[in-house]
């Protein structure tokens, strides 16, 4: 996995300043961001469009067109749409224990990359997909992009980033993810409009725009001073690294506690087991508390589920229309979405 050691500086603050070339290096990289939030915000639209659910799911748009009086719980009640679901998440934990291993032995750039051409392709076979089988591949594809882009993203923007600014740099990841969640919130706003049954192709095939945008962008960034010490030990590479991206040639304190971090993390022997100890246990539930309460707060069942639960309990049982009640859902989506972002 990749490793992080926190630098032992006593609150001391290195010398450097937010330079331009670190602001645009890390927007291109928070960019990456944009990929999570646009899926998230195309899967609950697009599995609400009626041509979707009658070419794939054939069953869940019986159940929907058939009795009206059904709640929309029972109607879409299917264990193979819950596997087109849950199939981007699965593939995304997977592969995030895979991009630990190319984050720490070859970069953060190389994580990155890999992540948005993974997106790429993953986006082009879920706007081309002529079967549930298709459909599915790119929905795994799509998740191996969201597990190496979240897993390097976050770690690349922390240390290139001055270490007194490193969460407000780190907001910048959140803020993309929100960018990208609203942009598919809008774009399935228009395509459900779309007559002839074929607009829901586009919300998941422009998903191959951030996923291109991520790759070429990372292209161009510099790989971070913390990468180059623990992967080539480079001292005078890193230096300079240092150099550019702090807009100061006093960067001396700060490369030696990257050099003794970057030695203290390959001392670590087993990552997993240190965790246990009592020292790290704070630090470790908290790790755990966090993203689970955030969990059952129900955010992420609105994101994803709006347009089902929200025309059946929030606008009347019986659905007026899809584009009706895809409306009104992807206007509380929106609200629903900042709330997330806020809290």
């Amino acid at each position: 996995m990749a490793v992080g050691v926190a630098i032992k500086s006593d609150g001391k603050q290195y010398a450097g300043k937010i330079t331009w070339f670190v602001l645009l290096s890390c927007m291109i990289a928070a960019s990456g961001g944009i990929i999570f939030g646009y899926d998230v915000g195309v899967s609950g639209g697009v599995t609400s469009m009626e041509p979707f659910l009658r070419k794939f799911f054939p069953g869940v748009y019986r159940k929907m067109k058939e009795d009206k009086e059904i709640s929309n719980y029972c109607k879409f009640d299917s264990q193979l749409l819950t596997s087109f679901t849950s199939s981007l998440y699965i593939a995304g934990l997977i592969s995030s224990f895979f991009a630990a291993l190319v984050t720490r032995d070859y970069g953060r750039k190389p994580s990155i990359i890999i992540g948005g051409v993974a997106y790429m392709v993953g986006a082009a076979l879920g706007g081309a997909a002529s079967n549930i089988y298709v459909l599915i591949i790119g929905r795994i594809l799509l998740g191996v992009g969201l597990g190496f882009t979240n897993q390097s993203v976050p770690l690349y923007l922390s240390e290139m980033a001055p270490s007194k600014y490193r969460g407000a740099f780190n907001v910048a990841f959140q803020i993309c993810v929100s960018i990208g969640y609203n942009s598919a919130t809008l774009i399935n706003y228009g395509t459900v409009k779309i007559k002839g049954g074929w607009g829901w192709r586009i919300s998941p095939r422009n998903g191959r725009r951030p996923g291109r945008n991520s790759r070429v962008r990372a292209l161009f960034v510099p790989e971070t001073p913390s990468s180059l010490i623990q992967i080539n030990d480079d001292h005078n590479k890193a230096r300079k690294a240092l150099q550019k991206i702090r807009g100061t040639n006093d960067v001396q304190d700060e490369l030696d506690d990257l050099i003794e971090a970057s030695y203290a993390s390959k001392a670590i022997k087993h990552p997993f087991r240190n965790l246990m100890q009592r020292k790290y246990r704070p630090q470790l539930v908290m790790s755990v508390l966090i993203p689970f309460f955030q969990q059952i707060t129900g955010i992420n069942v609105i994101s994803f589920l709006r347009a089902y639960t929200l025309p059946n309990n929030w606008f009347g049982r019986k659905r007026v229309s899809v584009v009706g009640d895809s409306d009104r859902s992807r206007r509380v989506d929106v609200y629903a979405n900042h709330g997330s972002f806020g809290g």
